[in-house]
């Protein structure tokens, strides 16, 4: 499988790469935290380690750790406006629950 972007979420990725005037792509990884247990990491990439992978998704590289993928392999980012309120949205085949906040997730 793979991590993809949707067009809304490339399109929001490559304003803020483009804002910051560099970078790589997108690190999306996930650590242990919250009410479920995980939470989903986001963040800019200037360099990637060796043992990363990389996924070209809409001209946007992705970049996940092996450890973060077995928790996220398949997902699909989205970004998402709904009224005052933006960001970005994963969807997850591998979560089993959420907690009720949003911020967290088990699989």
């Amino acid at each position: 499988m793979a991590i993809t972007l949707t067009q809304t979420a490339a399109k929001r990725v490559q304003t803020f790469l483009a804002n910051r005037g560099k970078g790589i792509g997108l690190r999306l990884g996930v650590k242990t935290t919250g009410c479920s247990g995980m939470a989903y990491t986001l963040e800019f990439v200037d360099e990637s380690n060796t043992e990363d992978m990389i996924f070209e998704s809409h001209g946007v590289n992705v970049i996940v750790d092996p450890k973060s993928l077995a928790y996220i392999d398949g997902t699909e980012l989205d970004f998402a406006k709904e009224g005052l309120n933006e960001g970005f949205k994963f969807n997850n085949p591998n979560v089993k629950d959420e907690c009720g906040c949003g911020e967290s997730f088990t699989v």
